[in-house]
Order: C-alpha cells, then sequence, then structure tokens
C-alpha cells in the first residue's frame, strides 16, 4: 500500500449501507463517505458514484435510508458493494416503509432522508440530503472504513489515477 492510499485510510468514516427508493424500485450500495454538513436544518452529504444504477434510482426518487452498520457486519458491506448483482437486496433483512426508503434491521442506527441538491466532486457525486428521522436500533461499534481494508477496490483506483504518493 502506497503513503496515500495508508493515509486516506486514516480519514476514518463509519461504512454505511445506503438503500434508495423510486416508487416500487428499490436498490442499495455500500457508502464509506456519509457525513453530516449542517444542523439547522439537519443535513448531511453523501458521496456517490454517477455511473452506478443507485445514483439513477436516488436521483428520481429522491428518497433514501442511511444505514449504519456495525463492525461485525463486513458481508454486508461486501455484498452491498458489489455492482451488477442480479438482486441485490437479497441480503440482510429490510423493513419497508410508507413514503421512504427501507430500512436495513441489522444496521446501529438509521436516517430517512430526502435528497435536496448535488454537486459534482471528481468521479463522484455529493448529494447533500435533508434528515427526515433518526433511529437507533442497536447498541455496537460501528464499522470503520479502515476496517474494509481494499474490499472497495481503493488502492488499485488511486494507485492508476493521477494521485499517487
Amino acid at each position: 500500500m502506497t503513503d496515500m492510499q495508508t493515509a486516506l485510510k486514516y480519514l476514518n468514516t463509519g461504512v454505511s449501507v445506503i438503500a434508495v427508493r423510486d416508487g416500487d424500485t428499490v436498490h442499495a450500495f455500500t457508502a464509506a463517505w456519509v457525513m453530516p454538513v449542517s444542523f439547522n436544518p439537519p443535513l448531511i452529504a453523501i458521496s456517490i458514484n454517477p455511473s452506478h444504477q443507485s445514483y439513477a434510482i436516488f436521483k428520481r426518487g429522491g428518497l433514501c435510508s442511511v444505514n449504519i452498520l456495525e463492525q461485525s457486519e463486513m458481508a454486508l458491506a461486501d455484498h452491498y458493494g458489489q455492482s451488477g448483482l442480479a438482486n441485490k437486496m437479497s441480503m440482510g433483512t429490510w423493513i419497508e416503509q410508507a413514503s421512504a426508503a427501507p430500512i436495513l434491521k441489522q444496521s446501529l442506527a438509521t436516517f430517512n432522508c430526502q435528497w435536496r441538491n448535488e454537486m459534482q466532486a471528481g468521479d463522484h457525486q455529493l448529494v447533500v440530503c435533508e434528515l427526515r428521522s433518526a433511529t437507533v436500533q442497536h447498541q455496537g461499534i460501528a464499522m470503520l472504513y479502515a476496517d474494509t481494508e481494499n474490499m472497495d477496490g481503493s488502492a488499485e483506483i488511486v494507485e492508476s489515477g493521477t494521485v499517487k504518493s
């Protein structure tokens, strides 16, 4: 691992599964770049790859749930981090909600969110969402981005990109 790859892992954030909804269409993806950006109104920002199916669904429907993973849920992080799965929502227990994206029962905490706006951020879009509700479901220790090692292939992306150490 290069110094750039190692240093980026120290910018730790929790790992979440983001479920998105557009009517009856539901999809989910793993995200490590989620952060609060405002208290009033309560806003968070989610970094999402615009070439992934979840982005188009999210943009059309405007609804998502942010589901914070516990350290032991590496299999969920890996599953929802994969592209092109036939039945993406097949892992974990999803709880349907009226007028919202489903929430993952196994998560430590969940946030129901509404798309507010977005901006380009390199190879990702930064989507700002307003928090509509939050629920603590379980006690535990949140999974950190560093816990996932190279699950997301970032070592290859950083190495092949313009940013190298």
